[in-house]
């Protein structure tokens, strides 16, 4: 039976030994710059409450429709909301990049994060999430994918699949998980981790009907003791 209550080594064993099964199943991703960092930060406003799928036609609807970012800040609002549509929610996120895009012109004198690369990771993580829409997920995605710098997103399959495996509490937010995931997962595994566990959430450790028999992580697994070795 696995602890309910584990110390943090023993949710940092627990970790290597899920790593290990993941890497076998995943293999390791080597860091690679997805976006830049502003392209992230519009890609990711974009992501909140949508697929991948409808996030990335919105996004390459708006840069096909304006040539620059500073076009984006300027325009009709009606127009960027337009653009966007097929992320879905486009009247909240339409006026949410541009303020973010002003917000960045008005702090930095244009459009450009590349101040953050020399910026503690607390300090950046701040610096961002006081723009408004800019949660922790976010502010960890652009530091992370656009400059790899040491923040663990969590997104929905992170946080439902850390959970079921009990690195995290059984009443852990989204956000909270950020700082309990960065506490037990070494810096250098952020990123391989993040996409591995998100893997893991689409392919096997899904929200509805997980394929809780072919998983090979059930021995580490809380949900799976708890629900389905039971039966």
């Amino acid at each position: 039976m696995i602890d309910q209550h584990p110390t943090l080594d023993e949710l940092k064993a627990r970790y290597h030994r899920i790593a290990l099964l993941l890497k076998e199943m995943y293999g390791y991703p080597e860091w690679r710059e997805h976006l830049s960092p502003v392209d992230e930060l519009v890609s990711t406003i974009l992501s909140q409450n949508t697929s991948d799928t409808n996030r990335d036609m919105a996004f390459y609807r708006l840069k096909a429709r304006f040539s620059s970012w500073e076009e984006v800040r300027d325009a009709d609002p009606e127009a960027v909301i337009e653009a966007i549509r097929p992320a879905g929610l486009a009247n909240q996120k339409g006026p949410r990049i541009q303020a973010a895009l002003q917000y960045l012109t008005e702090t930095q004198g244009k459009i450009t994060l590349e101040h953050l690369r020399d910026m503690p990771v607390d300090e950046a993580k701040q610096w961002l999430t006081s723009i408004n829409g800019i949660g922790p997920k976010t502010a960890a995605i652009i530091l992370l994918f656009s400059m790899n710098k040491p923040a663990f997103p969590v997104d929905t399959h992170v946080h439902r699949v850390t959970k079921r495996l009990g690195l995290i509490g059984e009443k852990t937010s989204a956000e909270k998980a950020h700082d309990e995931l960065e506490a037990i997962v070494p810096e250098e595994d952020f990123y391989p981790f993040h996409l591995q566990v998100i893997q893991h959430g689409r392919e096997i450790c899904h929200a509805r009907n997980p394929k809780c028999e072919i998983c090979p992580l059930q021995d580490e697994c809380c949900y799976y003791q708890r629900n389905v070795a039971k039966r």
